[in-house]
């Protein structure tokens, strides 16, 4: 899943990163309202963390004309104003989930997962479980038939971004702009050897091959 992280404080956001990269995030930073406003218009991101006090143009300013433009990328704001008020002016505007800073890093990633859940229509689930296959977001591996299966930091990005996604078509570019960032290097290759991967980890069936068009994940067979 890629992010795109809105932040002009340069300590949180260094704390930030990392987070959520540890957690299979891709994720991109501005630190600037001006450029956050183009900046969704030009990348496929599955959510946006905006800060409300930025520079240039302030967070619920560019929430509002995202939203009129017809953005409709999930939206977690980020505020250090404990205002009732203004929190619901950020719901009114559009947002999808609101914290207040201080906040603990386990609620950042908690409401994220929630937040990216809700937005794929898996709202009513604590984890994700999908077509047989349990994902363990905090530990990163799959669980099938009560057996955990190890997953490699790719592995796990790659299936969790199928599992939020399932019995879509999903283009092999359409993974890799999902999957990285906007610095790394995409190998279409790569990405084939990881899908083999899952499939022997989990079984070939989970994930369909449509020739010229892309993958599908179905789940095990029923």
């Amino acid at each position: 899943m890629r992010l795109l992280l809105v932040e002009d404080n340069v300590a949180l956001a260094d704390q930030l990163n990392p987070l959520l990269r540890d957690h299979g995030y891709a994720v991109d930073w501005l630190a600037d309202g001006r450029d956050a406003l183009v900046r969704v218009h030009d990348d496929p991101y599955d959510l946006v963390i905006l800060d409300l006090g930025l520079p240039g143009l302030g967070g619920l300013d560019v929430l509002k004309q995202w939203r009129e433009e017809g953005v409709t990328v999930p939206v977690l704001i980020l505020t250090a104003r404990d205002s009732w008020a203004e929190r619901v002016d950020g719901l009114r505007a559009g947002a999808d989930d609101y914290l207040t800073k201080p906040f603990h890093p386990e609620e950042l990633l908690l409401r994220v997962q929630a937040v990216l859940r809700r937005s794929h229509g898996n709202a009513n689930q604590a984890c994700l479980n999908v077509g047989g296959v349990e994902l363990d977001e905090e530990r990163q591996s799959a669980w099938l038939e009560g057996n955990e299966i190890a997953l490699t930091g790719a592995e796990f990005r790659l299936l969790r971004y199928f599992m939020l996604n399932a019995g879509k078509l999903l283009s092999r570019m359409q993974l890799a702009d999902h999957l990285y960032d906007g610095e790394s290097e995409r190998d279409s290759n790569v990405l084939e050897v990881h899908i083999n991967r899952v499939r022997r980890k989990l079984g070939a069936p989970v994930i369909q091959t449509r020739r010229g068009q892309g993958y599908v994940f179905t789940g095990l067979p029923r």
